[in-house]
């Protein structure tokens, strides 16, 4: 119940969207069970491929999401990532005034954080999106976000800092770990003989309470040197934001598929990458939120284990218990509130501007909507249906997560094809959804669009038959020359220190050799 809340938090995000945020979380919880039951070991929308049976991992699935999409929007612009000058360390020192400007929202922020890292499974990841879910709803202008708000920054980035120490509470004092870097520190505790428990939390010399102090001055100290160091090199990192896109993404493209990669050292991440890279891109342009995805998979392992403990102990009557109705009750206020507070903001605002009335009044043609919303709706509805009707055979232990989650999910998703066929969706800007921005052409950024596509897919292909050592210096100078039309010393210098910096970190300072391409192999 703790994991469908947080989902229900993020899916708030979606502000009028709200139904797509739940749709967009249930898809992010069965994603969440492709792989080998971890009980019975059924293998459950594996398709008989080997590499599935350890499930999706998170990094390529994010790194697809955020920054392909991305990647493609920098290169349909045509522009530097900054769209400004960057200007002196004063905007700076703006920023750290707007942290005391909003102490309230850092603190609860924080406070959120920490409470929520306390319980396992729930890393940096999950409170930043929770706390970003609170700045929203807790903003009496909510428009403002996704535009610069600095309120979105603020809060996500007060409970990422405070996720370090309520993992360290249940790791200290009851050895679980609350993540996978506390899991590590609780292995470097075993190593020295130190023994999470209640004895982290006595003094000396019957127990460890003066090591356990000295993890929280480590944490404190450790914060007032990374904000120094930051502001040493700011300006600089600030700077690489003004590098024209011809230049820098290329780079990203091979960073992109290089951090996939060093999950698993598998080649077959690199196909997720793709995969969710259009996927998070076609969900971008239709206004689909992507967060909750993310927030699903993650928590889904977390929920899924907890389901069948709850109903093995208790079967259904575990549903009636006190403290699930009220996490139930919070999750109904949590979805039920904003719809009415965006409601009643509708109604002052067509009683205050008659323009926006005259909008809302004017009677839409009857008659059904089919567009790519609307065909996007029908893909994700007939895909829940097949991913259900697949799971018939799974078995109670294996099919129980899968059920419970997609059969809600499948009605969602029904309910949302009924809403984009009768077009109840509120007038949007005259921007269509597919337009990036004003200033660039649609048939220009039609062609940039394609262009940025074949290329994506062509380092990957690069990468493929030749492996990374030869194919990154291959497929950046054909992409700074024809693609970026630079110089050539320049394209030759990008070239070769991207080059240099890949190989002389992992193969030479790390000793991890990449894999040979499929051309090589076949060779020898």
């Amino acid at each position: 119940m703790l994991s469908l809340l947080g989902i229900t938090f993020v899916a708030a995000l979606s502000g009028e969207d709200i139904l797509k945020g739940m749709v967009s979380g249930g898809i992010g919880l069965m994603l969440a069970t492709i792989g080998l039951d971890p009980i019975s070991g059924i293998q459950r929308y594996t398709f008989n491929q080997l590499f599935l049976w350890d499930g999706i991992g998170l990094v390529p699935i994010t790194i697809g999401f955020y920054a392909i999409p991305e990647t493609i929007e920098l290169a349909v612009l045509g522009t530097s990532i900054a769209t400004q000058e960057v200007k002196e360390l004063g905007g700076v020192m703006e920023g750290v005034k707007d942290t005391f400007r909003h102490w309230w929202l850092v603190i609860r922020c924080s406070a959120l954080g920490t409470f929520t890292a306390i319980i396992p499974g729930m890393g940096a990841a999950t409170t930043q999106w929770l706390a970003y879910a609170h700045a929203v709803q807790s903003s009496p202008n909510k428009e403002r976000f996704g535009k610069g708000a600095v309120e979105g920054v603020l809060g996500p980035g007060a409970a990422n800092n405070s996720t370090l120490g309520g993992s360290l509470i249940t790791t200290i004092a009851f050895g679980v770990p609350a993540s996978v870097i506390m899991a590590i520190l609780l292995g470097a505790f075993i190593i020295q003989g130190i023994v999470p428990g209640p004895d982290m939390l006595i003094p000396e010399p019957r127990g460890h309470l003066g090591l356990t102090f000295s993890f929280v001055w480590v944490i404190i100290i450790s914060n007032i040197i990374t904000v120094g160091i930051c502001f040493l090199f700011l300006e600089p990192l600030a700077r690489i934001t003004q590098v024209r896109g011809g230049i820098i993404i290329p780079i990203i493209l091979v960073l992109v598929y290089l951090g996939a990669f060093a999950e698993k050292n598998a080649f077959e991440d690199m196909l997720v990458v793709l995969f969710f890279g259009g996927l998070g891109w076609i969900m971008e342009k239709l206004e689909w939120p992507r967060p909750p995805v993310l927030l699903g998979l993650v928590l889904g392992p977390l929920a899924e284990n907890r389901l069948f403990l709850s109903t093995d102990n208790y079967g259904a009557a575990w549903l009636g218990r006190p403290g699930v109705l009220v996490i139930f009750a919070v999750t109904l206020f949590g979805l039920i509130y904003p719809i009415i507070k965006n409601k009643r903001q509708e109604k002052e605002k067509a009683a205050s501007e008659p323009q926006a009335r005259a909008v809302i009044e004017t009677p839409e043609k009857a008659g059904l909507r089919f567009n790519s919303k609307t065909l996007f709706t029908v893909v994700v509805a007939v895909l829940l249906a097949l991913a259900l009707w697949q799971s018939r055979n799974f078995g109670f232990r294996a099919g129980l997560f899968p059920w419970a989650i997609g059969i809600p999910t499948l009605l969602l998703a029904l309910a949302q094809l009924g809403k984009d066929l009768l077009g109840r969706e509120k007038p949007k800007p005259a921007a269509a959804a597919w337009e990036v921005a004003a200033d660039v052409p649609p048939e220009v950024a039609s062609r940039r669009t394609v262009s940025i596509l074949i290329w994506t897919v062509g380092f990957f292909i690069a990468i493929w038959l030749l492996g990374f050592s030869y194919s990154i210096p291959v497929s950046m100078i054909l992409y700074l020359k024809f693609a970026g039309k630079e110089k050539w010393p320049m394209t030759i210098a990008v070239t070769f220190f991207t080059w240099l910096f890949i190989y002389g970190l992992f193969e030479r300072a790390l000793s991890i050799p990449f894999p040979e391409g499929l051309l090589f192999t076949l060779l020898q």
